[in-house]
């Protein structure tokens, strides 16, 4: 996996030392950390492409992310786009789980899907919190779900 940060310079080292080494960093300078992790996807030309993002906030002090690009060449249904959506961030949060605990920063998993039954994505909702509430992390979905509606989003469009 080859993860980037916002401005395109890429992370050299495996993504648990670079998270490592920012938390470090922050905590010398004095900021509190709470991480966020979502994905968001779309579909051009057959071609199902994803952004994975780690948010990293600052209390009180703004934020920056962490990105992985990946690309899907098959169709999916709204359902297990969706579903693959989430498995990419509970992938990702899974890994980093251990160091964030040591830390004690919190996590949250945000989803890309509506609360709102009238919108196609709510199909996926329920599969999705019990997954991501099922693996033990704090869930979130749209409107709440910044990482993935805003940050992810800005990566795939």
């Amino acid at each position: 996996m080859v993860w980037q940060k916002y401005n395109g310079e890429k992370i050299r080292t495996c993504i648990n030392d670079a998270v490592e080494d920012i938390i470090q960093k922050e905590t010398y300078l004095g900021n509190k950390l709470k991480v966020y992790i979502g994905t968001d996807s779309q579909v051009k030309r057959g071609i199902v492409e994803f952004a994975t993002v780690i948010v990293f906030l600052r209390e009180h002090k703004g934020g920056f992310m962490f990105i992985n690009r990946d690309k899907i060449v098959r169709r999916l249904s709204i359902k297990e786009r969706m579903l693959t959506e989430v498995q990419k961030s509970i992938d990702i949060a899974y890994q980093l789980c251990p160091l964030l605990d040591q830390y004690h920063i919190d996590l949250e998993v945000h989803a890309d899907i509506n609360t709102n039954p009238s919108f196609e994505s709510n199909i996926a909702l329920k599969e999705a919190m019990g997954y991501i509430m099922g693996m033990g992390f704090q869930f979130r979905a749209k409107p709440e779900s910044f990482a993935s509606t805003n940050c992810a989003n800005k990566m795939v469009q």
